[in-house]
């Protein structure tokens, strides 16, 4: 059975339907990636600015603070369900490889740990570019390499040590974590001026059970796919994944520091 896109995001988004507020707890655990987002972004006053993959518009509000009240954030998620959390806020259900926005109608661009869910990571990119204005900035955030990733490679490790093979393999989410490999997509869509950061930020969790939960929080699609497991496989995984979890143990629970990139570009 070959990969199928359009059913890959259909279940990312019934998956993100699904979690609803609860993403939204779950994410506010990342303010230290929002705040190199941003400051990677240089947001000024007056400016109209796109969030993709918004899911509840965390980074879209921070974005709106930064511009003081004069400009534009618009929020765009392809879940209903994750943009009905910011009512508050301007937004619009897309899909970021077929973007329904004229070429050159915002300043930024943002995507906050969005990229290396779209199948087709080039053409979101290309209708990144499309949509700024010349010499508008792309500022955008992705997962690290998988050994860089506990917080979401512990509960991956334990699906794979529990669960048969999947018939068909997803993209991986790790897939953008190599700084060259970003460098050069980023190019490849007529971006300059490219910066490339490193950012680490540490999420603790009392037990494994909280672990466990926090991940399905924020997982989506594979979320929805555990969802559908019978109740004793899934109920494995819950217990198993504190195997995984051991290298990160304290007396307090523990504590997991994970790596984000963080690039900016310039739309020639």
């Amino acid at each position: 059975m070959s990969f199928d896109r359009n059913q890959f995001k259909r279940l990312e988004r019934a998956g993100y339907d699904r979690l609803g507020p609860r993403y939204l707890a779950a994410a506010g655990t990342r303010d230290d990636i929002a705040t190199a987002l941003l400051a990677a972004a240089a947001l000024a006053p007056g400016q109209r600015v796109l969030d993709l993959a918004s899911g509840p518009g965390l980074l879209a509000r921070a974005a709106a603070e930064s511009l003081g009240g004069r400009g534009m954030v618009l929020a765009s998620d392809i879940s209903q369900g994750q943009l009905a959390c910011c009512p508050d806020l301007p937004r619009v259900a897309a899909d970021g490889e077929a973007l329904p926005f004229a070429d050159a109608s915002f300043d930024r661009v943002l995507c906050g740990l969005g990229l290396m869910f779209f199948p087709d990571a080039e053409a979101a990119l290309r209708e990144m570019h499309r949509v700024l204005r010349p010499q508008g900035r792309l500022a955008l955030s992705v997962w690290g390499c998988a050994e860089e990733v506990p917080l979401i490679e512990c509960a991956l490790a334990c699906m794979r040590r529990l669960l048969p093979p999947p018939r068909v393999a997803r993209p991986s989410i790790f897939r953008c974590g190599d700084p060259d490999w970003l460098q050069r997509r980023v190019a490849s869509a007529d971006f300059h001026a490219i910066d490339i950061r490193r950012v680490d930020f540490t999420v603790a969790f009392a037990d494994a059970a909280s672990y466990w939960q926090g991940f399905l929080d924020i997982a989506g699609g594979a979320a929805e796919s555990l969802a559908r497991l019978p109740a004793e496989k899934f109920q494995a995984l819950a217990a198993g994944v504190a195997e995984e979890l051991a290298p990160h143990a304290t007396a307090e629970g523990y504590r997991l520091t994970s790596t984000v990139l963080i690039a900016s570009a310039l739309r020639k």
